[in-house]
């Protein structure tokens, strides 16, 4: 008897998650041990409502505008699996229509998900083959060379740098001397030393990172920083949202956490740029890109887009062979030319743990990326993939969200 695949999506989406979807639904819909594919609306979280999404019946021309679409088309959660009834209702939903593959699209958090879930099948002797597809601009996931999403972020960081510290520097002479963008990153520099991989001489921006990996220290921050302006006459800073003080706290810390016991961070560039203009006496402008530096999807790398179409596939491969608590994952094979290949990794040792910069990616003094950083993360932001959006209608894809009938009590 054919079964039915599960695809859902979770935590912080990126530009071309949905590429992974594209990849899932083209590569489940030609084979013949698949009945159907389905979505789960909002993730786990959407799963336990019951509200599945029948995307075999979505058009061709939907599911072709998924790459070229940002954000997560069958909305992301950040929920955390606690309960047994949170598990049993899982797979009486799993049971009800006839699911045999699950797929979960996402981060650190995700693959946790995706490991209990897998771990839980194997206890109760439901067969349900669960796979993990890489998803996180914050590129922290273990053991893949780097994670989708991050390359397109890393590219939408160095492009908008470069090209504000030429403002900062036009406008300089009797005004701004200081710019301040804050970057995604809780505990890991991944996309802040991306700014810099359009830097090729010492005026260029961005002058000073500010990596989670380094403790932040005001003095030596602030001589940096008048180093910089009294060289250039202006200076252009990145500072990553998960920066520490010598205590080892978030500088940026809100004082709320997330569902999985995240702090909640926010506004570190505000708080860096107060030091500045409070100490130094210096006009400061402060950027905060958020969303825009995850959803950017029109200066999206061509190779982000084909590695996350590439895993998506991949993952639909992996289940059907019967592989089982898997992610997929990126293997490097060159730099030049940049090859890769896929391969995978157990769930149990990629979740919930976090992979930092390398010391030896970032220099001495501790405000710039190294050399080796460099020629890891230039093949990646290489090439676009897009189209006119000014001429073309339906530029993003529109789900019709054919709904699939619910067959079990609300939970």
């Amino acid at each position: 008897m054919k079964k039915n695949v599960l695809y859902a999506q979770s935590g912080g989406v990126t530009t071309v998650i949905n590429c992974s979807m594209y990849g899932v639904i083209k590569a489940a819909m030609r084979s013949e041990k698949i009945d159907r594919v389905f979505g789960a609306k909002n993730g786990v979280s959407g799963l336990l409502q019951e509200e599945l999404v029948d995307l075999s019946k979505e058009s061709q021309e939907t599911i072709e505008m998924l790459k070229y679409t940002p954000s997560a088309a069958l909305g992301s959660c950040r929920r955390k699996l606690k309960s047994e009834d949170d598990f049993n209702r899982l797979f009486d939903v799993f049971k009800a229509h006839n699911i045999g593959y699950f797929l979960y699209n996402g981060g650190n958090d995700s693959m946790d998900t995706a490991m209990k879930i897998h771990k839980k099948a194997q206890e109760i002797g439901y067969d349900l083959k669960v796979i993990g597809i890489p998803k996180t601009v914050d590129n922290d996931l273990m053991f893949t060379d780097h994670c989708p999403g991050y390359p397109s972020s890393a590219k939408y960081t160095a492009l908008s740098i470069f090209e504000a510290t030429l403002d900062v520097k036009a406008m300089s002479h009797d005004s701004t001397k200081v710019f301040v963008m804050e970057s995604m990153g809780r505990h890991a520099g991944w996309i802040a030393a991306s700014s810099a991989l359009l830097k090729n001489s010492d005026d260029e921006g961005p002058h000073i990172i500010l990596f989670p990996e380094r403790i932040f220290n005001k003095d030596r921050f602030l001589s940096k920083v008048e180093d910089v302006v009294r060289r250039f006459g202006y200076c252009s800073i990145v500072v990553s949202e998960g920066i520490k003080d010598e205590n080892g706290n978030f500088v940026s810390d809100t004082g709320m956490v997330d569902n999985f016991g995240n702090k909640q961070l926010g506004g570190v560039g505000f708080q860096i740029s107060n030091i500045i203009k409070n100490d130094l006496n210096l006009k400061v402008h402060t950027a905060l890109p958020d969303y825009l530096q995850r959803s950017s999807r029109h200066i999206s790398s061509l190779v982000d887009v084909q590695e996350a179409i590439a895993v998506g596939m991949k993952a639909v491969e992996f289940a059907l062979n019967g592989e089982s608590g898997y992610m997929v994952t990126i293997e490097r094979l060159s730099n030049e030319p940049y090859i890769w290949t896929v391969g995978k990794v157990e769930l149990d040792k990629v979740a919930n743990k976090t992979r930092e910069l390398p010391d030896d990616f970032i220099d001495e003094e501790g405000f710039m990326v190294t050399d080796k950083f460099r020629e890891y993360a230039l093949p990646l932001i290489q090439g676009e993939d897009n189209i006119d959006r000014w001429k073309v209608p339906n530029h993003y894809s529109r789900l019709h969200w054919n709904m699939v009938e619910k067959k079990l009590p609300k939970f």
